[in-house]
């Protein structure tokens, strides 16, 4: 695998194996000014939540003149079953991922399909995906803030190191609209050495506006530890994503969100040859009102495929 296939597909896996929290129409009706909100998840006994998940990426790699593209579409649909809720509103859940499709194609290579509902052969590379669907990943308790107390990860590949909270975290105290907080956790970065280096990073959200009872957060990750090695530099950016989240204020659940990612880096395969990479992404997810069909991921990969040319904000596919 080249070092572009090999961070593009170590990213598809981790949105298909991590455990994030999810994109819907807009309202009308704003707040009062200054009024603060309390913002708190809410959860019942036995339910089970769906997201429908879609990871669009492209990966560009020159190194020594000569470019390499790897574009990926990945989909899923996740879920939490909620086994637990205590009376201070902690909920306990079990995440899976019920069935997931995915594509890529690099430059000069047949494209390689994977779905998990219609393929009984598992093609090379897509072996861990499989392996995943339809199996307990974790259990995780969460507080009301969305603050991990409690997660045993129970499939090889689930999380990794860096995996410092599984849903947006909110503060203690109510907030109002214009208003900032953040999570502050340890990002880990392998090196070619064979050892690691760790980042001091933080998600950083804001309060933007709240109309008919639903909350727009805008989130970014900041990197606070300086990085001056551009091999590090090019893990880094794949997980520096910002983006929008819509929160339900009565239901105490998230709506919907979208992340984007448009970064580059120079020089990341050391100082001997000229390289860049460039990491082009968009993720979403939206709540599943309804159990989704056997098939319904394989219909809806058709409609991604033949979608009409992408706008320039937005990863392209061929």
């Amino acid at each position: 695998m080249t070092r572009a296939t090999t961070l593009l597909f170590g990213a598809a896996l981790t949105v298909l194996l991590s455990a994030t929290a999810p994109v819907a129409a807009d309202d009308s009706g704003s707040a009062a000014d200054g009024e603060k909100y309390l913002l708190r998840y809410q959860f019942k006994p036995g339910e089970t939540v769906r997201w429908r998940v879609v990871h669009l990426a492209e990966v560009k790699t020159t190194v020594g003149g000569s470019t390499q593209t790897t574009e990926s579409v990945s989909k899923s649909i996740k879920i939490w079953r909620v086994t637990e809720v205590t009376e201070d509103g902690a909920a306990t859940f079990e995440y899976m991922v019920e069935q997931v499709d995915m594509w890529s194609k690099i430059t000069g290579r047949q494209e390689m399909t994977y779905n998990s509902t219609t393929d009984e052969k598992v093609p090379v590379g897509f072996e861990s995906v499989a392996d995943s669907v339809g199996k307990r990943l974790s259990l995780i308790t969460l507080n009301d803030r969305g603050e991990v107390i409690g997660r045993k990860d129970e499939h090889v590949g689930t999380t990794s190191p860096n995996e410092g909270q599984v849903t947006m975290t909110f503060p203690e105290e109510p907030v109002a609209v214009g208003e900032t907080w953040s999570f502050p956790y340890e990002m880990v970065i392998p090196t070619n050495n064979g050892t690691v280096v760790k980042l001091n990073t933080q998600q950083k959200y804001s309060l933007e506006r709240v109309k008919n009872g639903v909350a727009t957060i805008e989130m970014a990750t900041v990197i606070l530890t300086p990085i001056h090695d551009p091999a590090i530099e090019a893990q880094v950016i794949q997980r520096q994503t910002e983006g929008t989240i819509r929160f339900d204020l009565d239901a105490g659940r998230v709506l919907s969100q979208q992340m984007d990612l448009d970064k580059r880096v120079l020089n990341f395969a050391g100082k001997n040859e000229p390289s860049s990479l460039h990491y082009l992404t968009r993720f979403t997810e939206d709540l599943v009102t309804e159990p989704p069909q056997t098939d319904e991921l394989a219909e809806k990969d058709k409609e991604t495929k033949t979608a009409a040319k992408p706008d320039e904000d937005t990863p392209e596919r061929k």
